[in-house]
């Protein structure tokens, strides 16, 4: 059959939104309408999509299928009409992360010759902005990819980052010239959220096994950092190239024998030509500063390093 978008883009919404009137609002059309055109889609699938729950509707077996392709189909549909008018606005990169300022990596791209202009916007976690992409509402998303990725979405490593430790001016170990991270078992690894949610400082504390860890609420890094000096037990990790605040109740100090690089990539849905550009202004500014250097034997990665732009 031929799949009518404006069929498939009223389940998606619904879906995504467990409810026929609130995809119906965000449609601006009528919950009437909208049910007929799933039901539509229905008949042509020969297959219910959806089953009625106490507070909605939620996806059937054939409905959870369909769903992850149904938003490729729109998402691909909705870059040939772009490309059919000939928009010339710039991509639109999404940059999520915590403490760890992804946007340094990109100031420094859009500041070398060749790089295009950008929009930039600012997801919460990484499947919010895996969904975002899958729908079309960004072109691209930099930050720190790790699996599983939704089916359509590709990835290309662009820089690693050494990370050093941050530790309060009263820790025992403040004054050492370096680290190993190992040194830091019995410290209190401090958090910006809970530690699960944050897979690097996770993987990071499994791997040393850091015994010990204490969360509070993302308040920027002038907050942050002051948490961490207010505790002589606490340390955290932080990009080594971050200025971090002239305070004297924190050191910063290396980490070595391994040290720890967290991995930036790039994350689009296949075929978008909006991404190009940046690929290429990503990997000449990876080849003028040095960005993917990995060494195995004194270098430690959660994941493998993976293929570079």
């Amino acid at each position: 059959m031929d799949l009518d978008l404006a069929q498939v883009r009223a389940f998606v919404l619904a879906a995504e939104e467990s409810h026929f009137g609130r995809a119906a609002e965000a449609l601006s059309i009528s919950q009437q309408a909208l049910s007929k055109r799933i039901a539509r889609l229905e008949a042509g699938l020969g297959t219910a999509l959806f089953r009625r729950t106490g507070h909605g509707v939620e996806p059937t077996g054939a409905g959870d299928r369909f769903l992850e392709p149904a938003r490729r189909a729109l998402a691909a549909a909705d870059r040939a009409v772009a490309a059919a008018l000939d928009e010339r606005r710039p991509p639109r990169v999404d940059v999520w992360g915590h403490l760890y300022a992804p946007m340094r990596t990109l100031a420094q791209v859009a500041a070398g010759s060749g790089a295009p202009p950008l929009e930039l916007g600012h997801g919460r976690d990484l499947p919010s902005v895996a969904a975002a992409l899958l729908r079309g509402d960004i072109d691209a998303a930099f930050g720190r990819v790790h699996p599983p990725l939704p089916a359509g979405l590709t990835h290309r490593l662009v820089r690693l980052e050494p990370v050093d430790a941050v530790l309060s001016a009263d820790h025992p170990l403040a004054d050492e010239p370096a680290l190993r991270p190992g040194q830091l078992r019995d410290s209190v690894l401090w958090t910006p959220a809970a530690l699960h949610r944050l897979d690097f400082l996770h993987r990071f504390a499994e791997r040393f096994g850091i015994r010990h860890h204490a969360e509070g609420t993302n308040l920027g890094l002038d907050g942050f950092l002051a948490d961490v000096a207010a505790d002589p037990r606490r340390f955290s990790l932080m990009p080594a190239d971050v200025p971090l605040p002239d305070d004297p109740g924190i050191r910063s100090v290396p980490l070595v024998e391994p040290t720890p690089l967290y991995a930036w990539s790039l994350l689009w849905c296949g075929g978008n030509p909006r991404v190009d550009a940046l690929l290429g202004a990503l990997a000449a500014e990876a080849g003028r500063s040095r960005w993917l250097e990995y060494d195995p034997a004194e270098d430690w990665l959660p994941e493998p390093a993976g293929e570079p732009a």
